[in-house]
């Protein structure tokens, strides 16, 4: 009789701690895109003019409109529900026609602020498709901080694209 209850008590605990585990999983299902801005008019020149200390924001080329014409196309029907771009041009005309397409208004957040972007996908969009347009050195590090794995860019790379998907506890990247 003992060692029964004993068992109900270990699988009432396992159902508990089931129960209770739910939440943080199911708040994780979603697929976070990430891509590069598309290519600049000014062909990815220098950041600093050196007549002020300000960045560039150079617009995008006619072949980065294009690619930027292209994903909206290849992302129309993926659900995509939230976008997010940096404070820089060149990020929000790339998402801008994907979300014309969808009438959503993409969220600009600093490009420094890796931490912050990371925090507002967690909390706004955790059973969301979300779209993220970042530059070739923050893209390391969102991969990083939302799958705990490594990728590089080349500062002449546009045409990436990183697929996070939740899978058994982990992160599933694909890089396109």
């Amino acid at each position: 009789m003992m060692r029964f209850k004993t068992k109900e008590l270990f699988a009432g605990l396992a159902l508990a701690f089931i129960m209770l585990a739910m939440p943080s999983i199911a708040a994780a299902q979603q697929t976070v895109i990430v891509v590069r801005h598309a290519e600049r008019a000014d062909g990815g020149a220098a950041a600093n003019t050196g007549m002020t200390d300000k960045p560039a924001d150079p617009p995008l080329s006619a072949i980065g409109e294009a690619r930027a014409a292209k994903l909206a196309t290849m992302l129309a029907e993926a659900g995509v529900t939230a976008i997010y771009t940096t404070e820089f041009k060149r990020t929000q005309d790339t998402a801008k026609p994907l979300a014309t397409k969808l009438g959503l208004k993409s969220v600009a957040i600093a490009g420094k602020d890796t931490p912050g972007l990371i925090a507002r996908v967690r909390k706004d969009n955790a059973k969301d498709v979300v779209l993220i347009v970042g530059h070739s050195n923050t893209i390391p590090e969102i991969i990083k901080a939302l799958t705990g794995k490594t990728v590089t860019m080349r500062d002449e790379e546009y045409d990436a694209m990183f697929v996070l998907t939740p899978s058994a506890g982990s992160v599933t990247l694909i890089r396109w």
